[in-house]
């Protein structure tokens, strides 16, 4: 087997990867790269757009490099913009200026919306694997050789490898593994984020004001027509009943007594809900990420969740990470998958650990709490405090 990063080898076996998010198409591009004939099916009729802003730093720009695409990114990343703190009405607080959040984050690192990302890989493997939309996996069989899978259009495939890579609900997950109930750890938060088809009201051009109170955080983004987004944070009780009543309702309830740029992002949603994401915030904890010849990456597997802010670099690199594995064991595949795993477990847990802490930055538990990171937001901007947030997210992003 030959690695062949940025172009394709001798033919290293056949793969079936299961969604076609940043993960699937991060690992069929990888896969391809190395040699591996690679079918890709997703269960959403077509690609997907819009999503919440993500930063590629670390380990995730250094796989977005290995994997050809930084060009890609490069034409659609956002840079740099202001962030203005505001209060319930829409008032300012603070800014913190377009230089410090460039400063603290460095040079090698991207920032760009999640569907662009997506289009980006998109754009990369469209021609050199099959991709069938509309299509999801119904049963997986196994043995020593291989594995064969039963798809929703009625086909049956047979492969040296199932690539789990579809989402938080992954169906590979559910059928190989078992119901989400035994894996998905509920964290009491919900997030919705939406693309806006107009520039919002109340919001200067390339920044973005942020409410943070009590158990709750709205960002309202103007970056320009085709580039300003909306995102909602909140914790509730029951999230599932927030879920049933879709987007525009729990989101209408829990932000609408807010001023500033929210009233008009929430008359756009409630226009058209169609491109808005909302779920709620879960974690994904499994023994093993892969059982035979079926293997779960990115948020089928381990889900970091927002608050972690590296679920785009770690599905990237978790991709890159498993070419790697498979080119280096050969044709032994769950010895590639253990090698893997052992690897990438410590990272995973870390990252979900973070998160966990960083649930009181995003929804802070008190009027105490939004004090005190206010307080840490001014601060940072002090030249001596802002060199060690440098160093940190420097570590951090290692």
């Amino acid at each position: 087997m030959t690695d062949g990063v940025g172009g394709s080898g001798a033919r290293a076996g056949r793969v079936v990867v299961s969604g076609a998010g940043i993960a699937g198409l991060a690992t069929a591009l990888r896969l391809h790269q190395a040699g591996w004939e690679v079918l890709v099916v997703e269960r959403a009729p077509a690609r997907r757009s819009g999503g919440y802003l993500v930063n590629l730093p670390g380990q995730g720009y250094d796989a977005a490099e290995r994997l050809g695409v930084l060009p890609g990114l490069a034409r659609r990343r956002l840079g740099a913009f202001t962030t203005i703190l505001v209060k319930s009405d829409g008032r300012q607080k603070f800014v913190v200026p377009a230089a410090f959040a460039q400063a603290a984050l460095g040079a090698r690192v991207i920032t760009l919306f999640r569907g662009d990302l997506e289009a980006a890989l998109y754009e990369a493997v469209r021609d050199v694997v099959e991709i069938r939309f509309g299509t999801t996996v119904r049963t997986v069989t196994q043995d020593r050789a291989g594995v064969r899978v039963v798809l929703s259009d009625g086909t049956s495939e047979r492969a040296e490898l199932l690539v789990g890579a579809d989402g938080l609900h992954s169906g590979v997950r559910r059928v190989v593994f078992g119901p989400e109930t035994d894996f998905r750890v509920d964290l009491q938060h919900l997030v919705g984020a939406f693309p806006l088809d107009r520039v919002p009201e109340d919001v200067p051009e390339a920044a973005g004001t942020t409410f943070i109170g009590v158990r709750r955080t709205a960002a309202v983004i103007n970056l320009g027509p085709g580039r300003s987004s909306a995102f909602f944070t909140y914790r509730h009780a029951d999230p599932a009943a927030e879920l049933a009543r879709g987007p525009v309702r729990s989101l209408t309830a829990a932000f609408g007594d807010l001023g500033g740029g929210v009233p008009d992002a929430l008359r756009q949603l409630g226009a058209d809900p169609s491109g808005a994401y909302f779920d709620s915030v879960s974690q994904v904890v499994m023994e093993r990420w892969s059982r035979g010849r079926v293997v779960l990456l990115g948020d089928a597997a381990w889900c970091v969740t927002l608050f972690a802010g590296y679920g785009a670099a770690l599905a990237l690199a978790g991709a890159d990470r498993l070419g790697a594995a498979l080119a280096e064991h050969g044709s032994d595949v769950p010895a590639a998958l253990a090698h893997w795993e052992a690897h990438l477990r410590p990272e995973i847990r870390k990252r979900q650990a973070l998160a966990r802490k960083g649930i009181s930055q995003f929804a802070p538990p008190s009027e105490a709490h939004v004090r005190a990171r206010d307080l840490m937001m001014r601060a940072i901007q002090l030249p001596g405090i802002r060199s060690l947030v440098r160093r940190s997210i420097e570590r951090a992003s290692r």
